[in-house]
């Protein structure tokens, strides 16, 4: 997929495994696989992260295969799902970030500029995810409050 706010064209994609079948090598059941899941949710591990840790740590190359249904759809029947998605909260932690920057280096005119870019990726964000009904109808982005947002 092509960069954004850049000339790049990009050329980085996922690999995921081939088959539709989970693979006879997995070592885990289904229930043991909801136990990771549960486990590593109430210790405050987003989803992107349970799919690292669970094919680094467990060897499960992929969720779906084995449960019947994707990480969110099983998080979201536990009512386990995070209030905010992942993508968001990263977007919003960076921006966070570049604006505590900015305030003590004033001068900084491509962080400036930088920081619009990745407001204006959280304002699109939001506006998938409000017509998704993801969040609120009447969520929006404000840069004080998202800073409580993160802590």
């Amino acid at each position: 997929m092509a960069r954004l706010h850049s000339g790049k064209k990009g050329k980085s994609s996922r690999k995921r495994p081939k088959s539709k079948v989970a693979p006879k090598w997995v070592d885990y059941s289904k229930e043991e696989v909801k136990d990771i899941i549960r486990n590593l949710s109430k210790k405050g591990t987003p989803p992107t992260m349970m799919g690292l840790v669970l094919r680094d740590q467990y060897a499960v190359p992929a969720v779906k295969p084995i449960l019947g249904k994707t990480l969110n759809q099983f998080l979201e029947e536990e009512n386990l799902r995070p209030q905010y998605p992942d993508d968001l909260l990263n977007l919003i932690k960076k921006a966070v970030r570049m604006r505590n920057h900015i305030k003590g280096n004033k001068m900084d005119v491509h962080g400036k500029v930088k920081l619009l870019h990745v407001e204006s990726k959280i304002q699109r964000l939001v506006k998938y995810y409000r017509r998704n009904g993801r969040l609120p109808a009447d969520w929006k982005y404000d840069a004080e409050t998202a800073a409580l947002i993160v802590k």
